[in-house]
């Protein structure tokens, strides 16, 4: 049986990087970095999305506008594919570059245009008014060209639960308490992180359900194969269903995500026109044995031995 764990480093190596932006209307921001490497990425972005969601809001800050979402019940998505991280909630979802994203099992993305979209910079901000008091709290993203992406919202200590001001001599300071715990665990390295295993990399086997995808073939019965197969094997391996998988008119299409083990093994795995048979198959044989059912890989197999790419 293939090895499914990805050990994570017990404490963060601290970058003791901190910088500052002034602001036009007076004031700055402080930024501490912390690294941006899968494995401190995934713990952080995780615990947050899945443990803290009731304290998070998602956005996007640029001149002229603000973005801010919140979430009102856990995400039904928290899940890496092909580079991004994808959570979803009831009304809206997100997607944020962590790891190289490849285009898909053609790997259609250009390699320059793939460094571009990662992240390449995270940092724990506070945001401070003309007078040197901090009135804000987050975290910033940047991407390969520098620019900011993404920003997380921290808990306020000078808003209230309805998003109501707060008396200025009156602060909750007890909404700092994540702040100052995500500073402690990811900015300087003094407490250990949340997780022993990478939770984005817990391998998942999914079958498609896109209408795109030969809509006149049902996934379903492939699903319930993979699913049964799973269970009868005793795997401890996620079964969903998703959306496009990028194999469009060859479906039903299976998607395995445990092969890779590093951003430079990064062999995710694809099948096209998989039957429930097939899919009896690539579970007993693929995610059992580590051997591929090569007749349905997506791309296939030459007969030189290799995968077009």
């Amino acid at each position: 049986m293939p090895q499914l764990n990805f050990p994570l480093p017990q404490r963060v190596t601290p970058l003791n990087q901190r910088d500052r932006e002034d602001l036009p209307t007076g004031g700055w921001i402080e930024f501490e970095d912390f690294p941006v490497t899968i494995d401190i990425t995934a713990p952080l972005l995780h615990s947050l999305f899945v443990d803290h969601w009731q304290q998070v809001g998602v956005g996007h800050m640029v001149d002229g506008s603000v973005l801010e979402l919140e979430l009102n019940q856990p995400p039904k998505i928290c899940r890496l594919y092909d580079g991004y991280l994808t959570v979803v909630t009831e009304g809206w979802h997100l997607h944020l570059c962590l790891e190289p994203h490849r285009g898909g099992p053609d790997q259609r993305t250009p390699s320059e245009l793939s460094q571009r979209r990662l992240v390449s910079r995270g940092a724990l901000y506070r945001r401070f008014n003309a007078k040197g008091q901090p009135r804000s709290w987050g975290i910033q993203f940047w991407n390969g060209a520098g620019v900011k992406m993404m920003n997380l919202f921290l808990p306020n200590p000078f808003v209230g639960e309805n998003e109501d001001l707060l008396p200025e001599n009156r602060p909750n300071l007890d909404r700092l308490k994540l702040y100052e715990q995500l500073r402690c665990i990811y900015v300087l390295g003094e407490a250990d992180l949340p997780y022993r295993e990478n939770p984005l990399k817990r391998p998942f086997i999914s079958v498609c359900r896109s209408s795109r995808c030969n809509g006149q073939r049902d996934w379903q019965p492939v699903h319930q194969a993979v699913t049964e197969a799973v269970e009868a094997a005793g795997l401890d391996i996620d079964v969903i269903s998703s959306g496009c998988l990028e194999v469009c008119k060859m479906g039903p299409i299976v998607f395995y995500s445990g092969d890779g083990r590093s951003e430079e093994m990064a062999q995710s795995t694809w099948y096209s026109r998989v039957t429930p048979e097939v899919a009896q198959q690539i579970v007993t044989e693929h995610l059992g044995e580590g051997c591929k059912v090569r007749s349905h890989l997506y791309p296939p197999i030459r007969p030189s031995g290799k995968a077009p790419v």
